[in-house]
């Protein structure tokens, strides 16, 4: 009897929230409701850390030199679409990078940033792959925890992001992200095309630094929303997401920075191989 007045409870009050939703963005794949997501990532976590290692425990790793390549330079190409999308849509069309407000109309301009939205939100599913290709190559190290944290925290929060909130300045850390991939899908793309290609990759010490910067842009902007004394942005608790998310990984590219570069000493396993959220593609 308690289970079913909780359940009946739990039903209105999810009744209650969708009202808010965005009424654009209902009818895309995967944005009816947050369930179908949530059976992908389930999936993904069991298939990463479980099944997928049991797969291979008696199996040559796979040869994907070839197909990571192709994938590799697709992210490239899918990432610097959408960083145009996101220019044009809003941050270089008239986006002031203060308190950015979501616009919910149908005009061309909002809609083509709520789809741009979409596709961000589902380039994060693509972006899974990286870690199938690890189970699948036998670098089980690099599945760290924060590795598999990383893939599906962020698909499943961005969800939420489309589905009430696909504008404004809580999409300032996706174009940073977006930019910060071309480089990083880059590298991963020559790298994997063996030693030949080496001598292109000299700006690979400067990887870290790069995504240090990526966090510290998505904090300090974020952060402005803080100070401000007035900014009615529609869902400000997809801000205080956006705003933690950064920090963590600000203090994490931080303590991995003071280690690698000024004590010199040996990091602990999940930030080795040079970044956790990097992956080796040799």
């Amino acid at each position: 009897m308690a289970f079913n007045t909780l359940t009946s409870r739990a039903v209105l009050l999810y009744d209650e929230w969708i009202k808010e939703a965005d009424p654009r963005t209902g009818n895309w794949l995967l944005m009816a409701s947050p369930f179908p997501q949530t059976i992908i990532i389930a999936a993904y976590i069991y298939f990463v850390t479980s099944l997928g290692p049991r797969l291979m425990e008696n199996r040559k790793p796979f040869d994907l030199k070839r197909i990571m390549i192709v994938y590799n330079f697709s992210i490239v190409a899918f990432s610097l679409y959408m960083i145009y999308e996101f220019l044009m849509s809003g941050w270089a069309n008239g986006y002031t990078y203060g308190c950015d407000l979501v616009d919910y109309s149908s005009s061309p301009q909002a809609v083509r940033m709520a789809w741009t939205c979409w596709l961000y939100y589902f380039s994060k599913f693509i972006e899974m792959l990286d870690t199938i290709f690890f189970v699948l190559r036998k670098k089980n190290s690099q599945v760290t925890f924060l590795h598999v944290y990383h893939h599906s925290i962020m698909p499943f929060t961005w969800w939420f992001g489309v589905k009430f909130s696909a504008g404004g300045l809580g999409t300032f850390h996706a174009l940073l992200n977006c930019i910060v991939h071309v480089i990083m899908y880059s590298y991963y793309a020559l790298s994997a095309m063996g030693p030949a290609y080496q001598k292109y990759l000299w700006w690979k010490k400067y990887m870290t630094t790069i995504q240090l910067v990526q966090f510290l842009l998505i904090t300090a902007h974020i952060g402005q929303f803080f100070l401000m004394k007035e900014c009615p942005y529609q869902f400000p608790v997809f801000l205080y997401v956006i705003g933690l998310y950064g920090l963590i990984f600000l203090i994490l590219f931080l303590h991995f920075y003071y280690h690698a570069y000024t004590k010199g000493k040996r990091l602990p396993k999940v930030l080795q191989n040079g970044n956790y959220l990097l992956k080796k593609s040799e």
